[in-house]
């Protein structure tokens, strides 16, 4: 089959690979119809996350055919359209019945933190992902779930992960009604994040970037109050004179590890990680919340140490949740609103490429040509290996 395949940092080719094959009676076969490449994805692609391996496949957000099952598997048929969570769920552990499908505790030998995902960094169990045409996925009685025949295809591929990390961070702001919240990062998650707040019940959205065709679109889109940081003397203090000087009710931080906006952050967390990635959104988040508010991570950052104003969180009795987004549980409510016509995922999308253009794909999203938002991977007609 034809694959991307990691070669090194902002080195990925297209390649034959070996067709995946049934490893365990519960996994699938899936041929992929659509995948997309994430901001998480950037940080493999530019060699931030520990233990990403030469040869291999990225791609955690796809659709496919299901081609064939093992033998345990009942809940999937071949010719079943699927979209397919980023997480690898075995559906029984401890964390999976809590439906933190993110945190399973059975399919990452590294599992004493994040669960598996596909096409991540062996940190996250080392499983090839999507950006291929075909796609083993294990466990695929708990995690893919049936395309309903009315949802366009598009729609579907952005829930695999995108929608719902955006929806989940909503969700960890435990927002009230008339609540103020501050997003960090117009990026697909941060755009589905500030869409959310709204779904939510928050009064007031404000989203801070740096990139005005981002903030142009979530301006319009969100909709949302923008700001782009560059042009602020001092983003802290900016949010809390537009918040009565007490500071946002909830703030998202949607950027995680490529941070900019504080050049020795970014210098010790990019340049040279010496550090898990720049938290300048995150220390950001902290001081501009107001003194009892809730801070919200999907940002992602790497294993090690950060420089983070934890003092602040202690003095300021803050609440921080963070995760990765359990996808499986927030399908059915996103679904729902869907088919209510009050979220249209696939209007984010702005780049759609043949699965072999993925390098060109890789460039324009990473280096935010083209007013790119998100780019979506086309398989085409299957080459001979």
């Amino acid at each position: 089959m034809r694959a991307m395949v990691y070669r090194g940092p902002y080195r990925i080719r297209m390649e034959n690979k070996p067709d995946p094959i049934i490893e365990h009676p519960r996994d699938a076969i899936v041929r992929v119809t659509r995948s997309a490449i994430c901001g998480s994805d950037l940080h493999l692609y530019h060699g931030l996350v520990p233990d990403t391996r030469v040869g291999q496949t990225f791609g955690h957000e796809f659709t496919g055919v299901v081609e064939q099952v093992g033998p345990e598997v009942k809940n999937l048929k071949p010719g079943d359209n699927v979209l397919v969570p980023f997480n690898i769920s075995c559906g029984a552990c401890f964390f999976c019945r809590k439906e933190l499908y993110g945190n399973c505790h059975n399919v990452n030998p590294m599992a004493s933190a994040v669960g598996a995902i596909y096409g991540y960094s062996h940190t996250a169990g080392g499983y090839d992902g999507g950006q291929a045409e075909y796609v083993r996925v294990p466990m695929a009685d708990v995690g893919p779930r049936k395309i309903p025949d009315w949802m366009n295809i598009e729609d579907a591929v952005l829930l695999t992960d995108a929608c719902p990390t955006g929806y989940q961070a909503a969700e960890m702001g435990d927002i009230k009604e008339n609540d103020t919240v501050v997003v960090f990062g117009a990026g697909p998650v941060g755009i589905f994040a500030a869409r959310s707040a709204w779904l939510m019940g928050a009064g007031r959205v404000i989203v801070i970037d740096h990139l005005d065709y981002r903030l142009e679109f979530i301006r319009n889109w969100g909709p949302a109050e923008v700001y782009n940081f560059s042009e602020l003397r001092d983003v802290v203090q900016h949010i809390k004179e537009i918040t009565d000087n007490l500071g946002a009710d909830v703030c998202i931080d949607a950027v995680g590890a490529e941070a900019d906006g504080n050049f020795m952050q970014h210098l010790t967390g990019v340049k040279i990680p010496i550090q898990a990635g720049a938290p300048t959104a995150l220390n950001w988040a902290i001081d501009s919340v107001r003194k009892g508010g809730t801070i919200s991570i999907v940002g992602v950052y790497g294993p090690t140490f950060n420089l983070v104003s934890i003092g602040d969180v202690l003095n300021k009795g803050l609440r921080i949740n963070a995760n990765q987004a359990s996808v499986k549980r927030h399908l059915p409510r996103l679904i729902e609103h869907i088919q209510a016509g009050r979220l249209s995922p696939r209007e984010i999308i702005t780049h759609r490429l043949p699965l072999e253009e993925v390098a060109e794909g890789y460039h324009i999203f990473g280096s935010k040509l083209e007013n790119c938002i998100k780019t979506v991977l086309i398989p085409g007609t299957r080459k001979a290996a």
